[in-house]
């Protein structure tokens, strides 16, 4: 998988360089996977502004601004969670794209979820698109890869999206 994973972040870096875009990224469960993966592409610094991983409300607040009233009317693992993380970020780096990903990653459940329950978001031209994700629970492992991979598929297609209309 993580070849799988490696192949659509260069994709995704090549498509943001050609677009003369930038990124930042907010992660939680995926504990920096994502920032992994994209700063393992040659070249990525021009296009890579900012990865923040939170693990703690307290983080998602103080440094991602995400609002204390949404951690505790939704919960860290919640679409509005993920939408303020993915705008946040986009601010705080001056980023074109910011995103997000929060969820359970396991093995155990996090505030009612089983492990799998994934909520990854986008923020591009002022508009956030979130997505849940109900991830087979194989592995942790295989949780955080596959978060990883539809967040990159997201903001590839998002970003296609916006060339055609």
């Amino acid at each position: 998988m993580k070849e799988k994973l490696y192949k659509k972040a260069e994709e995704l870096v090549i498509f943001l360089k050609n677009k003369n875009l930038t990124i930042a990224t907010a992660e939680s469960c995926t504990g920096g996977m994502v920032s992994e993966v994209l700063t393992e592409i040659s070249g990525v610094s021009s296009v890579f502004n900012l990865g923040i991983t939170s693990y703690t409300n307290e983080i998602k607040n103080k440094i991602l601004g995400v609002h204390s009233e949404t951690l505790d009317n939704f919960g860290a693992v919640s679409a509005e969670t993920a939408c303020e993380m993915a705008e946040n970020v986009s601010k705080l780096a001056n980023s074109d794209i910011g995103v997000s990903v929060t969820g359970v990653a396991g093995p155990s459940a996090s505030e009612g979820h089983n492990p799998g329950y994934v909520f990854i978001a986008v923020s591009f031209k002022d508009k956030v698109r979130f997505e849940l994700l109900n991830i087979e629970p194989i592995s942790r492992e295989f949780i955080r890869e596959s978060a990883v991979y539809n967040l990159l598929e997201l903001v590839i297609g998002i970003i296609k999206e916006n060339d055609n209309g």
